[in-house]
C-alpha cells in the first residue's frame, strides 16, 4: 500500500473491534453527526446526573466505553494490554474537570504522581499528562496572566499551586516518564507556558521530560517555539512539545469580539493547517534539541510529518517523534501509523462516569462541530462493515 492511502487500510484500522463493537462506533458518530442530537443529549444527560438518575450504567456502557478506558487505571489494564498488542502506546488522562476546592487539587496532584509511579512499572505506558487548571483555581491562572497584582490569600494559593506542579514534574523525571501538559484558553496560558518552561530548564537538561503543549489555531505559536528554542539553546536544556491544532476556537473568539481584542486565533482553517505543519516541520528540522508528540486526528499532518521524517532519514521507530490520537477516534490513523513502525499513543480518558462526563460532552460537541472528522468516521466504518459484510 502506497504511503498516500496508508489510512485507507479498514481492516488495520479495526481490528481490535469485534463486529458488536464496531456497530456501536458506527451507532455513536451516526448520533454525533446531528447537532441538534447532542445539544439534546447533553441537556438530558446533565439534567438526568445532577438529579441523580440511574443513567450511569447506560452512559457507561455507550458513549463512556467507546471513549473512556475505565472509571479508574486498573479498569483501564485491559484497553492498554490491548493497545499494546498492535504496537500501540497508552497515555492515561484523569479527565475529571472543573474543580474548584484545595482538597480537590490536592487529590489531583496524587492521582497524576500515582499514575506516573505506575507507568514507570508498564513498558506501555511511556508518557504521564495532567491539565495545569487541575491543580489550582483558573481565576489564579488569570491574574497572573494578565498581571493582576493578587491577594495575600491568592499568592499563597499560587505558590500551592507551584508547588503541585513541580511535585509532578520532580517524580516524572525521578521515573523517566515523559510529562505531557495540555494547553488551555488563551488568558490563562501565559503563567502556564512561564511556569512550564521554568520545568523544563530545571528537568530537560539530559533530555525531554516536560513537554508543553502548542495550541495551533493561534497566530502566535510558530513565533513563540522560536523564541523558546533560542532561550533552551543559550540555558543548555532539552525542549519537548505535543503539537495540537487546538480546543478553545468558538470560546477565544467570542471573547475576543466580546471584549473587543484582536483574536488570538488564526483567520481561517487553512491558515490554522499551515501554522500546524509549519510548525511540526520546524521541530523536526531541530530534532536534536526538540521532541515532538504530534496530536492530531488529521490525515494529511500526518502525511506530511511522515515525509518529512523520510527526507530527513528519521527512523520511523526514532523516540523523539511520537504521533498521538484519542482513543476511540480515528483509529485508521494510529493502528495502520503503527503496523508501519512508526511511534503512536492513544491518549485514554478514564475517572469516574459523573466527573468525565463534561470531558465527553465537550468531545462530542468538538465531532459535531468538525463535520469531516465525524463524515469520515462513518464512511471508514461503513466500509469495514462492508468489508465484514456485517
Amino acid at each position: 500500500m502506497t504511503t498516500k492511502h496508508l489510512f485507507d487500510n479498514t481492516e488495520t484500522a479495526f481490528k481490535l473491534k469485534n463486529d458488536a463493537q464496531l456497530e456501536r462506533a458506527y451507532f455513536l458518530f451516526k448520533m454525533i453527526s446531528k447537532e441538534p442530537l447532542v445539544k439534546i443529549g447533553t441537556a438530558a444527560t446533565k439534567f438526568a446526573l445532577n438529579l441523580n438518575l440511574p443513567v450511569e450504567g447506560l452512559i457507561r456502557s455507550t458513549v463512556f466505553d467507546h471513549f473512556c478506558g475505565g472509571v479508574n487505571e486498573k479498569d483501564c489494564m485491559p484497553v492498554v494490554d490491548s493497545l499494546d498488542s498492535v504496537k500501540v502506546f497508552s497515555v492515561l488522562d484523569y479527565s475529571v474537570e472543573g474543580k474548584e476546592e484545595e482538597v480537590q487539587f490536592d487529590a489531583t496532584m496524587e492521582k497524576v504522581i500515582e499514575l506516573i509511579r505506575f507507568a514507570r512499572h508498564k513498558e506501555a505506558m511511556p508518557f504521564s499528562v495532567f491539565k495545569p487548571t487541575g491543580l489550582g483555581r483558573f481565576m489564579i491562572w488569570q491574574k497572573i496572566t494578565e498581571k493582576e497584582t493578587l491577594t495575600a490569600a491568592e499568592q499563597d494559593e499560587w505558590e500551592r499551586i507551584k508547588l503541585r506542579y513541580e511535585n509532578i514534574c520532580k517524580v516524572a523525571h525521578e521515573c523517566d516518564i515523559a510529562l505531557l501538559i495540555d494547553g488551555e484558553e488563551t488568558w490563562m496560558q501565559d503563567a502556564a507556558d512561564e511556569l512550564c518552561e521554568q520545568m523544563m530548564e530545571k528537568y530537560n537538561r539530559e533530555k525531554p521530560i516536560v513537554y508543553n503543549t502548542l495550541q495551533c489555531y493561534r497566530w502566535d505559536r510558530l513565533e513563540y517555539l522560536k523564541g523558546i528554542h533560542k532561550r533552551a539553546l543559550d540555558k543548555g536544556y532539552h525542549l519537548g512539545f505535543k503539537v495540537v491544532r487546538g480546543a478553545y476556537m468558538e470560546k477565544e473568539n467570542d471573547r475576543a469580539e466580546e471584549r473587543g481584542y484582536p483574536t488570538p486565533i488564526c483567520a481561517n482553517k487553512k491558515a490554522t493547517d499551515d501554522l500546524f505543519n509549519s510548525v511540526v516541520e520546524y521541530i523536526i528540522n531541530h530534532l536534536e534539541e526538540i521532541s515532538l508528540f504530534l496530536g492530531s486526528h488529521n490525515e494529511e499532518s500526518s502525511y506530511l510529518a511522515m515525509q518529512h521524517m523520510a527526507a530527513k532519514r528519521i527512523k520511523r521507530s526514532d523516540h523523539r517523534i511520537w504521533f498521538g490520537q484519542l482513543y476511540g477516534m480515528s483509529d485508521h490513523i494510529s493502528y495502520n501509523l503503527a503496523e508501519e513502525g512508526y511511534n503512536v499513543a492513544k491518549y485514554i480518558p478514564f475517572g469516574p462516569v459523573k466527573d468525565v462526563m463534561p470531558y465527553l460532552i465537550r468531545r462530542a460537541e468538538e465531532n459535531t462541530s468538525v463535520a469531516g472528522q465525524t463524515s469520515r468516521e462513518l464512511d471508514l466504518i461503513k466500509r469495514e462493515k462492508k468489508r465484514r459484510k456485517i
